[in-house]
């Protein structure tokens, strides 16, 4: 069992929620981790952008890469935005979290979101059968691994909450750990999933809409905290406004504003000390 996979389960126990932070590079992870947080997650999103292209489209092999790349690059555990995972079939469904716990994973997600704008969400009964593949190879892993379940239903349009939290329910039933349903934007909605289920819950918070503090989360019953792409954007939005400013102004008072080569230098430094012995 590598290292990086200790504790995690332990972390959704609480009392309270934790926040697990999105990196989207080898740098942002070491980052994250020399700031005290206890585990990362992956962002599809992000290491779509820092590839220069859209969600959806990282070829399996380089997903498997990178999350092998953040797993070496910190000593906390690394758990994997895999999307729908590397094809449609239960079967494809276990082979993704056979993969991944391949390159040292402490855990995954699944959505069931099938990557066709026109018809986006796998038919319920599908659905399901997707998770409890996915939960029967990782129950078959010889160590402990985190399968956390999404449904995506919010994010494409379909705002049935009954829906959502049926999916829910079921994929808890089919053995999931934790669940996680993107694009809950009120503390009312989000205390009725968390008392819907009785595994941990997972929130996303950086998207557009309300955002709520990790006191109010916890109140309503989160365990676990993730801000998805919203690292990754806020670092692209900041280059974005920067590049502007140059251009519109000829000016570059962005500079004030950039962390400070000491710092990241010594963050640096001292993670490759680390990780060389």
């Amino acid at each position: 069992m590598t290292t990086q996979t200790h504790g995690f389960r332990e972390l959704h126990d609480g009392p309270g929620a934790f926040v697990i932070p999105n990196p989207w590079d080898i740098g942002s992870a070491r980052i994250l981790e020399s700031l005290g947080f206890s585990a990362l997650a992956t962002t599809s999103a992000g290491l779509a952008f820092s590839l220069g292209l859209p969600e959806g489209q990282v070829p399996r092999e380089a997903v498997l890469t990178h999350c092998r790349e953040l797993v070496n690059a910190v000593a906390i555990p690394v758990s994997a935005d895999l999307e729908k995972g590397f094809g449609d079939s239960p079967q494809s469904a276990a082979e993704t979290v056979r993969a991944a716990a391949e390159t040292g994973l402490a855990g995954c997600s699944l959505e069931d979101h099938t990557g066709v704008p026109e018809d986006p969400i796998y038919a319920f009964g599908h659905a399901v059968e997707r998770i409890a593949a996915a939960v029967e190879a990782a129950q078959a892993l010889d160590r402990d691994f985190v399968l956390t379940a999404r449904c995506e239903n919010l994010l494409w349009g379909r705002n049935d909450i009954d829906d959502t939290i049926a999916r829910l329910k079921a994929y808890e039933a089919a053995g999931a750990d934790v669940v996680y349903a993107p694009g809950l934007h009120d503390l009312e909605t989000i205390r009725m999933v968390c008392s819907a289920v009785n595994c941990p819950v997972n929130v996303v918070m950086g998207m557009p809409g309300a955002t709520f503090g990790v006191a109010e989360l916890s109140q309503a019953g989160v365990r676990r905290i993730s801000v998805g792409s919203a690292f990754a954007r806020l670092i692209y939005g900041k280059l974005i406004e920067a590049s502007q400013e140059i251009l519109t102004q000829g000016t570059f008072g962005f500079a004030h504003q950039a962390a400070s080569f000491p710092i990241l230098d010594d963050i640096f430094r001292k993670a490759q000390a680390r990780t060389a012995s």
